[in-house]
């Protein structure tokens, strides 16, 4: 009878699905349930919920719940963690700011000012629960649901000891696709996705040893198919190898598609997710908003049905009932990937057992594709560095090198935009506070007023450069 922490139970649509897939796989369905969120209201109509569907099932499992982290970890032997610090209120700030400054994101929760300030929110609250996991439920397994995913279990990594896994579903939604396009049926092909979080390379896609890459990219020459994915089709196109995220994601994790209107244009114009500016902002806004006016649990089946896509239930059923499971997880790059950092967050196939976690090694990835990937972790380490070191500079750092931000703004406009950020969501970042991110003063020159980071005078700065060589 495992205990099975949920950590940030208000979150509605993770912890129902998490908790009804957990209560649907047979042999789990006497696990106890703690419930913790950090307020009351949603943590009760979570926990009525959860009790509906044990009475609607007639379930053996037990339902608790708790607003004290603490209590709810002691004795845990799975904590899953679907936190989002500072909430939507938070995020509209991690929106609308950058928008302001002509950072355009559409879903801003990973990379981009938007996804460093969440990480920056939630890196030492993850390591808060990590560190009473070693003095609560030290042989507990971490699985953790929280964004910015890469940046979050980098900072992970660095506890000693702990057990964790970062949990997305973008690869086995990307399997739909891509079984689709080339018609044949998800299970029966073989394949082999690593890299990083949101930016994982399907490196082999076969069945029946029969490569079905140029079926796929033959497909993806075709109009009809090309305009479902644009953006994650051109660095397909460019780059070789399919990657495991829609366009409305990947067109922030690169320079190329939203930097103008020009591009977002060609390249993002499709409704909700598929590029709009803002799209996933709106779309909790919108279900914190009928949330508020409505019980929407009340709203849902109590009846148990097949389970979703997410790996959670299948990480716990395999290693408490020694049924093998295979995954893409985010883990700490220990030799996993030689062409990428060690230390930073890779996701790579995992196989699980009664054993825990075996994490496979990949190698190389494809040059291009490490790369690629090295855009996005360069400011992932400068994240996690500024997070927990709580150094604002830093922080600016990471933010100067987004590559959609740097496509965009000078180092100036970044500054302004990043004191600005700061600013609005001091509430949430205690480890800044008393810490300012300065200004850097601002210089006239014939041409006009630029910023600086030391004003000189220019005949001087000529001067003092080539003084030497004159004099000799």
């Amino acid at each position: 009878m495992p205990k099975i922490a949920m950590i940030g139970a208000g979150s509605v649509i993770f912890c129902k699905t998490l908790m009804m897939d957990i209560m649907a796989t047979e042999g789990l369905e006497d696990s106890t349930f703690v419930l913790m969120n950090r307020t009351e209201p949603k943590l009760r109509k979570m926990e009525a919920f959860a009790r509906e569907v044990v009475k609607e099932n007639n379930l053996p499992a037990k339902i608790e719940a708790t607003t004290d982290r603490r209590k709810a970890l002691d004795g845990a032997d799975y904590v899953v963690v679907m936190i989002q610090v500072g909430g939507v209120d938070a995020f509209q700030l991690d929106y609308e700011i950058p928008m302001k400054y002509g950072v355009d994101e559409c879903i801003g929760d990973s990379m981009g000012p938007g996804g460093i300030f969440r990480g920056l929110r939630s890196i030492p609250v993850l390591l808060d629960i990590a560190n009473d996991m070693k003095e609560l439920c030290p042989n507990a397994l971490l699985l953790n649901y929280v964004n910015p995913m890469a940046a979050n279990c980098w900072a992970l990594g660095t506890v000693e000891g702990l057990k964790f896994v970062g949990l997305c579903h973008g690869v086995q939604t990307t399997m739909d696709l891509i079984a689709g396009y080339v018609g044949e049926k998800k299970e029966d092909i073989d394949y082999l996705c690593a890299g990083i979080n949101h930016m994982a390379w399907f490196l082999k896609l076969e069945k029946d040893g029969r490569d079905l890459y140029p079926i796929l990219r033959e497909k993806f020459e075709l109009p009809e198919y090309y305009i479902n994915e644009k953006v994650r089709g051109e660095v397909f196109r460019h780059f070789g190898y399919f990657m495991t995220e829609s366009t409305g994601h990947l067109s922030e994790y690169v320079p190329w598609f939203r930097k103008n209107k020009k591009a977002l244009d060609l390249y993002c114009d499709q409704p909700d997710f598929g590029g709009a500016s803002g799209a996933y902002y709106h779309y909790c806004r919108m279900i914190a908003e009928k949330f508020e006016q409505k019980d929407l649990l009340s709203m849902e089946s109590k009846k148990l049905a097949a389970r979703s896509a997410e790996y959670c239930s299948h990480i716990i059923e395999a290693i408490e009932m020694d049924k093998v499971f295979r995954l893409n997880g985010n883990v700490r790059n220990d030799g996993l990937i030689s062409n990428l950092p060690n230390g930073c967050c890779v996701e790579v196939p995992i196989f699980v057992d009664s054993m825990g976690l075996h994490p496979t090694v990949v190698g190389n990835l494809p040059s291009q594709c490490a790369a690629l990937n090295m855009t996005n972790i360069l400011a992932q380490g400068l994240t996690v560095e500024a997070a927990i070191k709580g150094d604002p500079e830093l922080a600016f750092q990471a933010i100067t090198m987004d590559p959609l931000t740097s496509a965009v703004l000078t180092l100036h406009e970044i500054r302004e935009m990043t004191r600005e950020l700061f600013a609005a969501e001091a509430q949430w970042l205690p480890q800044f506070a008393g810490k300012n991110l300065e200004p850097k003063p601002i210089i006239s020159t014939p041409s006009g007023t630029i910023p600086a980071e030391v004003p000189l005078d220019p005949a001087l700065a000529i001067a003092n450069r080539f003084g030497k060589l004159a004099s000799s």
